[in-house]
């Protein structure tokens, strides 16, 4: 039985139970969940309500004035204007149809449904930025078989080798000792003082480790910190299943968030990519930086960048960066912002980036990823029409 129904039981028997929050101050209260229903006579408003913690075939009729739910009942009108509008029809009626009562509970439920799901989010990340879900388009609730992570999931037979010695710097900025951990990158630090980013694309970023002398502060430590920003998590109104917007200012070259996923091999990449060509999407990111050995699935296993959506103009770039592992087969994927993002704007990045031939080693970073069939030549399969609407529209994503 689920909490809730252990709490309706604990409820209607008058038991009280500490783990559950029903004491003697209480146990005759009901909380009005959400409302179902609407009518209403020449004299009074009545709501069917559904009550907290009880079964549906316990709603209740309830005059309007027995009821202290505002923000329920402001919600529940908000809807309802909402469909009738779809309806054409102007004024609220006396009594609903059964299909328009029908959505309107449906409505509530999946509010309630992505409330639990971004309090499990919130829950179960890692970051100082919160994760907010909201979806104002259809009744899509969250996604299945989705497992929300913050570290990369390693797959069988694929071992992280934790790097064996650090830097020992006590200010890695004005008293480097031996290049310190950005020596990697030909001596030069990655970040300014305000931690933006300041090399080129497919240059990688080498920031100092959990084996350091660097104190958390250290300027060189950015993308292990995690995501700074709140975001959310919200349906497209275009078709483009979920997207992602930022709720906060971002300045330009900032770090955004990491693409995290399970690390599973090409082979079994390929094997993956045949099963998810014929569900219609995929989440497959290969990590090729020197060779093309590893892949990142974020299908079932990832955080927020797994709703991430393409765009031929994006604003968010990727980078290669080590941190506690410098196997250069096994990147971290962060995502930074390649210029100024309002709040409230989509978060975007190109699925088929392409990076600039820096150097040598640059040349070798090959992002792309797709939604449908494998990321890269040969292994791409179907050609996928773009949605993204930039005014740079390359019109298919491969």
């Amino acid at each position: 039985m689920s909490w809730e129904g252990l709490e309706a039981q604990c409820r209607t028997a008058r038991i009280k139970c500490d783990q559950l929050g029903v004491n003697r101050a209480n146990v005759n209260d009901y909380e009005v969940e959400f409302l179902c229903d609407y009518k209403k006579t020449k004299v009074e408003e009545f709501y069917l309500v559904k009550w907290k913690s009880f079964p549906e075939s316990d709603n209740t009729w309830e005059p309007k004035r027995n009821l202290k739910c505002s923000k329920l009942m402001k919600r529940f009108h908000l809807d309802l204007e909402e469909v009738l509008r779809s309806h054409k029809r102007r004024c609220v009626p006396k009594k609903l149809d059964r299909e328009i009562a029908s959505y309107l509970t449906q409505k509530a439920k999946l509010r309630l449904n992505l409330q639990r799901w971004q309090d499990h989010l919130n829950l179960t990340r890692n970051h100082p930025g919160r994760i907010f879900v909201t979806n104002e388009v259809d009744l899509e609730g969250p996604p299945k078989n989705f497992t929300y992570i913050n570290n990369y999931k390693v797959g069988q037979g694929i071992v992280l080798n934790e790097v064996a010695v650090g830097c020992e710097c006590k200010n890695c900025v004005e008293e480097p000792v031996n290049g310190c951990c950005p020596g990697a990158s030909l001596h030069r630090m990655a970040y300014n003082d305000k931690g933006q980013v300041r090399i080129r694309p497919g240059q990688p970023i080498y920031e100092c480790n959990s084996r350091c002398s660097c104190g958390p502060d250290c300027l060189n430590r950015v993308v292990q910190k995690g995501i700074q920003f709140d975001l959310c998590i919200f349906k497209t109104e275009n078709g483009r299943g979920w997207g992602v917007r930022s709720l906060q200012h971002i300045k330009k070259n900032t770090f955004v968030m990491e693409y995290i996923g399970e690390i599973i091999t090409t082979d079994e990449a390929e094997r993956r990519g045949h099963v998810y060509d014929r569900q219609g999407s995929t989440y497959l990111f290969d990590l090729d930086y020197v060779e093309d050995v590893y892949t990142v699935d974020a299908a079932h296993h990832g955080n927020i960048s797994h709703f991430v959506n393409h765009s031929c103009n994006p604003n968010l770039q990727v980078f290669n960066v080590f941190i506690d592992n410098i196997d250069e087969r096994l990147p971290r994927i962060a995502l930074f912002s390649t210029r100024a993002i309002r709040a409230g704007e989509e978060l975007t990045f190109d699925y088929k980036m392409q990076m600039d031939p820096v150097d040598t080693e640059s040349t070798k970073m090959d992002s792309s990823f797709s939604q449908a069939g494998l990321p890269s030549s040969p292994k791409k399969r179907i050609r996928v029409e773009c949605r993204c609407g930039s005014d740079t529209c390359r019109k298919y994503l491969f």
